[in-house]
């Protein structure tokens, strides 16, 4: 499928790498990100350029992310129905709609390149649990803007190797999300340790009064 898709993009360009972000953004398993690689890849050559590459694949991703939302919004028992044969799909849901929760429009933002497999499954649930749609959308094109500039940056850089510059993509991302974890980590820790001195502190006080 790959392939195909790689001959699509050299044949009609842009609208198939639109089409292709657009796909992933609603659960659909497509390599966009190799595409856009791709499609960094044929910028450097000079078959194309790089601002309809990037706005294309930009737009595919906000259109995307703007149907799962308000499928999500719209979908109520269709949605519960389909994860209920799809376990896979519901566990990534599960997940995408806690992180979501937790971290709202940050959650959105990270789930669109930081936790990819994530982002579509948090547009359904962006949408189900009615986070404010302006939030969403500034959030959600925050992040599929880096997504694009990332793997349509690498592409141009890895012209010659674009098996590399997955490799280097897919390091990067897993070191930035180690060190999110590590981060979050240390603040709840932070947080923990100081929730216990406030309330070691207020015990005796509470005993003396």
């Amino acid at each position: 499928m790959s392939d195909l898709l790689f001959e699509l993009l050299a044949a009609y360009g842009v609208p198939i790498l639109a089409l292709t972000t657009f796909a992933s953004c609603i659960a659909l398993p497509v390599p966009s990100s190799l595409m856009m690689l791709a499609g960094g890849a044929f910028v450097a050559t000079g078959d194309l350029s790089v601002a309809p590459v990037a706005g294309g694949a930009f737009a595919g991703a906000v259109l995307g992310d703007q149907v799962g939302y308000a499928l999500g919004r719209r979908g109520g028992a269709w949605l519960d129905r389909t994860l209920a044969t799809r376990p896979k799909r519901a566990r990534l849901y599960t997940r995408a709609r806690d992180f979501t929760q937790n971290r709202g429009g940050p959650g959105i933002f990270l789930t669109r390149w930081l936790f990819s497999p994530l982002g579509p499954y948090a547009n359904l649930a962006a949408g189900a649990g009615r986070l404010d749609w302006l939030r969403f959308t500034l959030w959600g094109a925050a992040g599929e803007a880096v997504w694009v500039a990332i793997y349509v940056g690498l592409g141009l850089s890895f012209a010659d190797n674009l098996s590399q510059g997955a490799e280097v993509a897919s390091q990067a991302l897993g070191f930035l999300a180690a060190l999110g974890v590590t981060v979050f980590l240390g603040f709840w820790l932070l947080r923990a340790a100081r929730r216990h001195r406030r309330e070691t502190q207020s015990g005796p006080s509470a005993e003396n009064s």
